[in-house]
């Protein structure tokens, strides 16, 4: 029987919905097809368009029977390029570049002559005479830049003679059949010191954290080169170079050989929707051209981020992403990466001020078709390289097939980010009190996702932690949070928001998705919003950083706070609740503010009411066994009151709400209990 030729429709067997825009469909695929078969003139996926790191660039080779280095310069529409730095006293004459057929600049230095003079930690620039006339810039491809001062960043020649030894292989993360359950973390403000923090302090102080709470995975954000801090990385100038400011390379190789070792995927924040709009330190107008890396006119220029947006239809704009992807995956091996800004790529309007109410906005005249090609071969491309590796997507527009495979003619995509989830709570926090929130339009909510496709939840990451907004703990206690959090001071709000802090995030954990997602300190509540040193706030790094002493201090709240987070994941570590598709509603009574539902073989029994605890409260079980408590959100050690003293709860045959037996258990106000299945009985 003939195999099914892949055309991009196979999604609608998923989706009936999208059978209307079968021809978008084949449209989008086909663009990514002519891409593939410009691609494969110069080899497969993993051939020169993800190997331009080793051509470009500085790379040891060979030249006429000579060993070397070479430095290559892709920049057609320059006028001249030389190679200018310490090794040359910076002499712009020295080093005379030549140029190629297809616009690419080379230039060979021999052993013989320059092996005492170009050496590692070398400076280095490449002096461009263009249109814009003659200046010194940062090599696209270069793996080191420092900062001089404030505002001056140079190259640097970085090639160790005691390369990185790896000591752990990546934990296998599909072997355990766990969610994945990620701790956003920032490695400049992880430390509580008012500095920028380093790889070296992150390892030693802040993965076994991360490890002891039962996180799989470490998603670290800001480790390409961007000249400003405050930008969180997102700015990037240099795409290939660790950002120098958090230390060298090999300590970034370290941290991730050392998350490996403590059982710790490292996931990367990738950062392809656009780059910094600087000269001095970025791409922007490399050889001269508005429309070398870029698009030209108002199609490169992102009107709300102020950076420039790349040109996805350039075979050597392809190579050099492309190739930044297996860089990270190979040179440092990064397990995957979080696809920063997927929705500006995705849209030509970058997706601004659009609400997405109707199928017609993903298949529009908007839609990007260039971007949707090239996030398909960049997944391709890191599968290709690493097929454990993990791909996740930040979309807010739902693109249908986003994380489905390419051959149903998805993106590729693994997971997607449920960034509707923590602005929903953000709102509801906002807008009502508890008293009169509604059950099932929570229940709704979290449970609102595209069917076969995975997703990240999440109630807060770094976006809803900065300045201008507020995390999930300031929302619920507010100023409190900085006098009234120890356990000897009670406090009517405190107790609020601690007992919704954790009912919060059980609820979105348990429903919300296939995997979970936290940002750093969040997990016991941290007070402080996210603000970078700035001229605004004196260059002051208060809000710049974490501070552990609180959550290390047993007699504050968020030590409980921390340690329920604990025994959160955990629950997924033992019973492997985020991979279980089958979410089985129980109940919900609106008036009394409670939800009973399975997942991963567990009843999850809620109690939202502000006031009212339940006392022989029955539910219904799946299942004729007897039920064990393993988790009360109430538990002294959780910052609760302790108001729940059984752990046994034997089933009865008693019929309740559609299902022939049940339990009864007391829950009191504002908190939940989690049930695991005993022996099943005989009779």
């Amino acid at each position: 029987m003939e195999k099914h030729k892949a055309d991009g429709t196979r999604l609608i067997k998923r989706d009936p919905l999208l059978k209307p825009y079968a021809p978008q469909l084949r449209e989008r695929f086909a663009h990514y097809q002519r891409f593939k078969a410009q691609i494969e003139k110069t080899g497969s996926i993993l051939g020169k368009i993800s190997q331009g790191h080793r051509y470009f660039g500085f790379n040891r080779g060979e030249n006429a029977g000579e060993s070397g280095v070479w430095y290559r310069e892709w920049a057609p529409g320059a006028q001249s390029l030389s190679l200018i730095g310490d090794f040359n006293d910076w002499n712009r004459d020295a080093n005379p570049m030549s140029i190629d057929e297809w616009g690419i600049w080379h230039l060979f230095l021999s052993d013989k002559d320059y092996a005492d003079r170009f050496t590692h930690g070398n400076r280095v620039k490449v002096h461009v005479k263009s249109e814009l006339g003659a200046l010194d810039r940062i090599p696209a491809y270069i793996q080191r830049v420092i900062q001089e001062s404030e505002t001056e960043f140079t190259g640097q020649y970085w090639s160790p003679s005691d390369s990185y030894q790896w000591k752990n292989q990546a934990p296998n993360f599909n072997a355990h059949k766990q969610g994945l359950r990620i701790y956003e973390a920032h490695v400049g403000m992880a430390q509580e010191g008012e500095k920028v923090g380093t790889f070296a302090e992150f390892t030693q102080n802040v993965l076994l954290r991360i490890a002891n709470l039962g996180y799989n995975a470490v998603q670290l954000m800001a480790i390409m080169e961007h000249p400003y801090y405050a930008s969180f990385g997102y700015h990037v100038s240099n795409f290939f170079a660790v950002s120098s400011r958090f230390g060298t390379p090999e300590e970034l190789k370290e941290l991730i050989d050392t998350a490996h070792e403590m059982g710790l995927l490292v996931i990367m924040d990738l950062v392809h929707s656009h780059a910094v709009k600087n000269i001095n330190e970025g791409l922007n107008r490399f050889d001269g051209t508005e429309y070398h890396y870029f698009h030209a006119g108002e199609k490169g220029e992102h009107i709300a981020w102020d950076s420039r947006c790349f040109d996805y239809s350039k075979y050597e704009v392809q190579r050099f992403l492309l190739s930044n992807i297996r860089y990270w995956l190979e040179t440092y091996r990064f397990d995957g990466f979080r696809f920063d800004g997927v929705t500006s790529m995705l849209y030509s309007d970058h997706g601004l001020g659009q609400k997405f109410t109707s199928y017609d906005d993903y298949f529009g005249p908007k839609v990007e078709l260039d971007s949707i090609a090239y996030l398909m071969l960049a997944n391709e491309v890191i599968h290709a390289v690493n097929p454990n590796a993990i791909s996740i997507a930040e979309d807010m527009s739902g693109m249908p097939g986003l994380a489905r495979p390419i051959e149903e003619g998805g993106l590729g995509f693994d997971y997607r980010l449920a960034m509707g989830i923590p602005d929903y709570w953000i709102r509801l926090l906002k807008e009502k009190k508890d008293e009169n929130w509604r059950i099932g339009e929570i229940y709704g909510m979290l449970r609102n996702r595209r069917a076969g496709e995975k997703h990240i939840a999440y109630v807060e990451s770094h976006d809803q932690s900065i300045v201008g907004d507020k995390t999930l703990a300031m929302q619920l206690m507010d100023a409190e949070l900085y006098t009234k959090m120890s356990v000897f001071t009670p406090s009517l709000r405190i107790a609020r928001g601690v007992a919704l802090h954790k009912l919060i995030r059980l609820l979105t954990f348990c429903l919300g998705g296939e995997g979970y997602l936290n940002f750093m300190g969040n997990e016991f509540g941290h007070p402080e919003w996210i603000d970078f040193p700035r001229a605004g706030n004196n260059n002051s790094y208060w809000y710049a950083r974490r501070q552990w002493h609180l959550v290390d201090d047993g007699t504050l709240y968020y030590r409980h706070l921390n340690d329920f987070d604990r025994s959160m994941q955990h629950l997924d570590t033992t019973y492997h609740i985020l991979t279980d598709e089958n979410i089985q509603l129980l109940l919900i009574h609106e008036d009394a503010k409670q939800i009973v539902y399975t997942r991963g073989g567990l009843v999850f029994a809620f109690n939202f009411h502000p006031t009212a605890s339940v006392t022989d409260w029955r539910i219904p079980v799946p299942e004729k066994a007897d039920y064990r408590l393993i988790l009360n959100t109430d538990d002294t050690e959780f910052g609760g009151y302790g108001a729940v003293e059984g752990v046994h709860y034997p089933w009865q045959d008693v019929a309740t709400e559609g299902h022939t037996q049940s339990i009864q258990l007391y829950v009191p106000a504002r908190s939940a209990l989690v049930l695991a299945p005993q022996m099943v009985s005989n009779s």
